[in-house]
């Protein structure tokens, strides 16, 4: 089995019924567009929301991002959302509340059936899981290793709730980065920020809490507001300095490598294998931002 491996750095939510967001979606500079079927539609719009999607696709895609539909938690509603999401144009499903991986499977095979009767690659569309309850922590390296998962993220409004909770980096700290290890650990997206979100016009403490989260793994962040994308894509992408440096660095390491050394000082410190290894994943993220924006849609298929 081949797991994907998409990059993205920065997901905006675009509510699917909305003409203007819509309209704009694709010149906003994020990796992927998450057209939301769920908290941004009112229950009387959902219908209307799925026939929107057909035409929404290819929109917000032509600047070259990714789609992503987020659909609803419960099964009716998930599956008519499934019939009306899934097609060639969209790269993954965003699965809120998601409890487990019978879950899991029990959408793949929904998703799986709409993908036979449309003619399209088995395992074409993938998943994104959102953890949003504490039922739904000790199953989470489980469910990251399902085939259709290329992203995870734990916490949120949701689960502070239920955890009688403020949200907060505080709050959610210890739930996020046991998400972070079982993503990791499947070789997915660990998606999520260690910030203060509620205010969103403070641009410096999201910029902050992006910094934290990069600096605990974090790779990869779903923002409401456009103005947040290029944050994300600075904080979560790299520099010309950092590209440069890693350049420099693998350098070093080779030649010494060559030498036969395992180890090299660098710039006043040691370098080995683990740290290559960073520079190396670095660089390459760096590649495929530039060659196709990191997207899953041109990633290889998985197979169930």
């Amino acid at each position: 089995m081949t797991r994907p491996q998409p990059t993205w750095r920065s997901l905006l939510f675009v509510p699917v019924t909305s003409e203007r967001f819509v309209l704009k979606a694709h010149t906003r500079g994020a990796d992927a567009i998450i057209l939301d079927l769920e908290d941004s539609i009112l229950p009387a719009h959902k219908a209307a929301a799925r026939a929107a999607l057909p035409a929404a696709v290819p929109r917000v895609a032509q600047g070259g991002a990714d789609v992503v539909v987020r659909i609803n938690r419960p099964l009716g509603l998930a599956a008519a959302d499934i019939a009306g999401s899934v097609m060639p144009g969209v790269a993954a499903l965003m699965l809120p509340k998601v409890m487990g991986p019978e879950h899991v499977r029990l959408l793949a095979e929904l998703v799986t059936d709409r993908e036979a009767a449309l003619g399209m690659p088995i395992g074409h569309t993938h998943f994104l899981a959102l953890i949003e309850s504490p039922a739904a922590l000790p199953h989470l390296f489980a469910i990251a290793a399902e085939p259709r998962m290329a992203g995870m993220s734990v916490g949120g409004e949701d689960m502070a709730t239920e955890l009688g909770a403020i949200p907060s980096a505080d709050s959610m700290y210890v739930f996020a980065m046991q998400g972070l290890a079982a993503a990791r650990a499947a070789g997915i997206l660990p998606m999520g920020s260690m910030g203060q979100l509620a205010n969103i016009d403070d641009l410096d403490s999201y910029r902050a809490g992006l910094r934290r989260g990069k600096a605990l793994g974090f790779t990869t962040a779903a923002c409401i507001h456009p103005a947040h994308v290029p944050i994300i894509n600075e904080e979560y992408g790299a520099s010309a300095a950092e590209l440069d440096r890693a350049r420099r660095l693998l350098a070093a390491f080779d030649a010494a490598a060559a030498d036969g050394a395992g180890a090299v000082a660098f710039e006043g410190s040691m370098i080995d294998l683990p740290v290559v290894i960073r520079a190396r994943r670095l660089l390459e993220r760096a590649a495929s931002w530039a060659r196709s924006g990191g997207g899953l849609a041109r990633a290889d298929v998985v197979s169930e």
